[in-house]
């Protein structure tokens, strides 16, 4: 009788010392966590959102994923010196965001972030500053409260206002970047595919900078 053999998914998982490493630089660019979303089933990484509450300075969410990073992307290797191959994410949700809902119209920036910390394993492939990801298989938005079914990766803006810079976990190198998920809508997806990121963000202008934190009825810019 032959036996069954089952395929087996490579995990990648952060050591302990690595894990406390980037928690405290998460804590420093960001704030002191209010808690920790821990994924209950996790085949590949182990994919957490740590949740930064609104202040009096920032009355808003801060959302960063803590796992993606322990997964180094299969970056191209004329790209190696210039492009990290290990990345965690962000978002902005308003203050009266419901943080702990599971109805889909209030979890989808957070299967967002899951959406896009897997992707790399997904198809072997790398995520960087100025690339779109497609949300959902059929381009039909993310949920019914909101229009968007992609998004842009921007640099990553800490508490200070300035780019988050990368984490450095170890004497090997090891460095973690940080990107900010920036949602759009199929026009404005369309026209950074037809025309360049570069054009997209210049049809932005300034509003990119100001609209950091999720507006599911902001403007659309391309429409």
């Amino acid at each position: 009788m032959e036996k069954e053999i089952k395929e087996t998914i490579p995990q990648h998982y952060y050591t302990e010392k690595e894990a406390n490493k980037l928690s405290t630089y998460i804590e420093q660019q960001y704030g002191e966590a209010d808690f920790v979303g821990h994924e209950l089933v996790s085949p590949d990484i182990h994919c957490d959102i740590v949740v930064i509450p609104p202040t009096e300075e920032q009355p808003f969410y801060k959302l960063v994923t803590m796992g993606a990073g322990a997964y180094k992307m299969n970056i191209p290797k004329e790209l190696k010196s210039d492009v990290c191959d290990r990345a965690e994410y962000v978002i902005f949700l308003p203050q009266n965001w419901d943080i702990k809902s599971d109805k889909e119209e209030d979890y989808w920036p957070i299967r967002m972030m899951k959406i896009v910390a897997r992707l790399p394993i997904d198809l072997d492939d790398w995520l960087c500053y100025s690339h779109t990801v497609n949300l959902t298989e059929d381009g039909s938005p993310v949920a019914q409260n909101t229009k968007f079914n992609s998004c842009v990766l921007l640099p990553a803006i800490g508490k200070d206002g300035q780019i988050v810079k990368p984490a450095k976990l170890g004497f090997l190198g090891k460095k973690v970047n940080f990107y900010q998920l920036y949602p759009l809508y199929q026009e404005e997806l369309d026209f950074k595919i037809e025309n360049s990121f570069d054009k997209l963000i210049d049809t932005f202008g300034d509003k990119i900078t100001d609209s950091l934190i999720i507006d599911i009825n902001r403007k659309n810019f391309c429409k």
